[in-house]
């Protein structure tokens, strides 16, 4: 078997006397998808937050491509392969369109390039009208299909969604299934926290659980 794309071990956090995870550790495996499940307060969030390097763990070792860093502290260049999507997606109070280029600006996509990648992004998230729209302006759908579609832009090795389709219904909610969807089946690995039955009930994703302080692949 290929080496994994991720490993998490020994992984320990604990928040004053409550232990989210003692000893925990998995794999992800390049071009897979995840589901990562649990009880509300199990540590889903916070996992995800430690592999993105956003949250600190006490002791724990992640291998990522081959390098090896602490869990409390992930190198530098892993964030550009490794992005994280929050529940509440942050957008900047600016265009949707710069939104979408910020990333690509960052790493010195030439402008052409940008606009044309930018552009492309707009229409597979549906928003392609939405181009010069301030994210105040934006439903709750449509800023998360903005947020994903800024995600994918980059083209991480591991993306990692938060709860992606949480306070959505109707029309928005059906929209951003598709979208976490195909992501799912694109070249990148994908891992997503969720609660949503139809996300939990896609065959194309492997299920991790969070349970007992632990994380594990459920094999049924």
């Amino acid at each position: 078997m290929r080496a994994p794309l991720l490993r998490v071990a020994a992984l320990h956090m604990r928040f004053g006397a409550r232990v989210l995870f003692d000893g925990a550790g998995f794999d992800l495996q390049a071009g897979h998808g995840y589901v990562l499940s649990g009880a509300n307060g199990s540590g889903k969030t916070t996992l995800l937050r430690i592999i993105a390097g956003l949250e600190s763990a006490q002791q724990g070792t992640l291998h990522f491509r081959h390098q090896v860093a602490p869990a409390s502290r992930i190198p530098e260049p892993w964030r550009r392969e490794i992005v994280y999507v929050h529940q509440q997606p942050y957008l900047f109070h600016t265009t949707i369109e710069k939104n979408l280029e910020y990333g690509l600006l960052q790493r010195g996509i030439a402008a052409a390039e940008r606009r044309a990648r930018v552009s492309e992004a707009l229409r597979w998230a549906g928003l392609a009208d939405k181009r010069d729209v301030p994210p105040h302006k934006l439903s709750g759908g449509e800023a998360q299909r903005a947020a994903l579609a800024r995600a994918r832009l980059l083209g991480p090795a591991l993306l990692l969604l938060d709860e992606p389709t949480a306070n959505l219904d109707g029309q928005s909610r059906k929209q951003v299934l598709e979208l976490v969807t195909a992501l799912c089946i694109d070249d990148h690995t994908v891992v997503i926290a969720s609660h949503d039955p139809e996300i939990l009930r896609l065959a194309i994703l492997e299920r991790l659980v969070v349970a007992d302080r632990q994380i594990k692949l459920d094999e049924g």
